[in-house]
């Protein structure tokens, strides 16, 4: 277990350096070059994500199981995740409504998955992965929606097709991913 907490000191540390000191940040690229910092900050997550990825596989080998989630919690957090992949794909096509209303949904749908997560799984290794996920997620919206309304800035629509296509995107790769690549990368398979 302490080799997940120090993996998620680690990467959620490194994601959260804007969240709790952004005027140290500016700095910083300021001083050593923006390729240089996001290099940086680049290598420091990846450690951390491998450590936190090594950490939970061990505390999955020895699960102290908090308590049972129902059947019905898989079934929600399917289509919580479903949420989460469109989210993810609205992030990252320009243009859609879904970007302009929500402002981050690549942070929104890490969100909605840790939630789903969380309400799906009981061991305690997985409330403090996906719990800690969860509470970043929402500390980092609500930093950078607050960064946007100070600087302005908007995310404009350009029509329904983008929404229309990151909805369809969304949703066959959660298909793919939830049928074939979560059992093959995990060992569980979401839908039995």
């Amino acid at each position: 277990m302490l080799l997940l907490i120090a993996g998620l000191v680690i990467f959620l540390g490194a994601h959260s350096v804007r969240i709790f000191a952004e005027g140290w940040r500016t700095r910083q690229r300021e001083r050593i070059g923006e390729a240089r910092w996001k290099g940086l900050v680049s290598l420091v997550s990846a450690g951390g994500f491998l450590l936190m990825l090594w950490g939970f596989g061990m505390a999955r080998a020895a699960p102290v199981q908090v308590w049972v989630p129902p059947l019905w919690t898989r079934h929600v957090a399917g289509l919580l995740v479903l949420l989460a992949f469109i989210l993810l794909v609205a992030a990252y096509l320009p243009g859609t409504r879904i970007k302009s209303a929500i402002g981050h949904p690549m942070v929104a749908a890490v969100k909605v998955w840790a939630l789903a997560h969380l309400l799906a799984n009981g061991t305690l290794a997985d409330i403090v992965l996906f719990g800690s996920l969860l509470a970043w997620a929402i500390l980092d919206f609500a930093a950078s929606r607050r960064r946007d309304r100070a600087a302005g800035v908007s995310y404009p629509a350009i029509g329904i097709s983008r929404d229309l296509a990151a909805v369809l995107l969304g949703a066959v790769a959660w298909a793919l991913f939830a049928h074939y690549a979560h059992a093959w990368l995990f060992g569980v398979s979401p839908f039995g």
